[in-house]
């Protein structure tokens, strides 16, 4: 397979690219996904973003099943034009032997940032429920008032299971029993 540089793949426009683009993507601070073969890059996290990609991973990780795995920005195909890269997913621990996912993770986690709000709340929330994510959550990273949104897969359709707020606790049941309190996750310090 040859190699193609981000600069090759962003200057021809005249096809749509395909997750077997993003293996050849560089590693570098960006994060690369495809919409309908289309490339989004966005560009580094805050460091309020990242401290609850942190604390959530940690907090999910210690409650973990050994059937499953937490990971933080992982790839997922879920078609050969669409390529996701939630900040936070579970996937099966018996996936790991492919370059990316390529089944439905068991949750999928996007912290929402200004840039992506909308985008995570409409068009990634239609993604992964067509893929069939049983579980999605947005964490809404105000150091003020954080909150968490969890949607879950019933019929086939996401539908609001839960809404949480600085120190509400969420009593997750899926993937796995967990407890996530929002304020939490973006309190700074140990």
């Amino acid at each position: 397979m040859s190699v193609m540089t981000a600069p090759d793949v962003w200057a021809d426009q005249t096809r749509e690219l395909t997750v077997a683009d993003m293996e050849d993507m560089p590693d570098d601070e960006f994060r690369y996904e495809l919409d309908d073969g289309v490339l989004i890059v966005s560009p580094a996290p805050s460091n309020l973003h990242q401290l609850a990609v942190h604390r959530l991973a940690q907090i999910l990780d210690a409650a973990c099943p050994p059937e499953l795995q937490v990971l933080p920005g992982v790839g997922v195909n879920i078609s050969r034009f669409q390529h996701r890269v939630p900040d936070v997913a579970v996937v099966r621990a018996d996936s790991m032997d492919t370059v990316f996912q390529e089944r439905p993770p068991a949750l999928a986690v996007e912290v929402a940032s200004p840039r992506t709000r909308l985008y995570d709340r409409n068009r990634k929330k239609q993604v992964y429920e067509q893929f069939g994510i049983v579980s999605y959550w947005i964490v809404e990273p105000d150091r003020d008032k954080p909150e968490l949104i969890v949607f879950e897969l019933r019929d086939g359709r996401y539908q609001e299971a839960a809404r949480v707020a600085g120190d509400e606790a969420f009593q997750a049941v899926l993937p796995f029993p967990v407890t996530v309190t929002p304020s939490e996750l973006v309190r700074a310090g140990r």
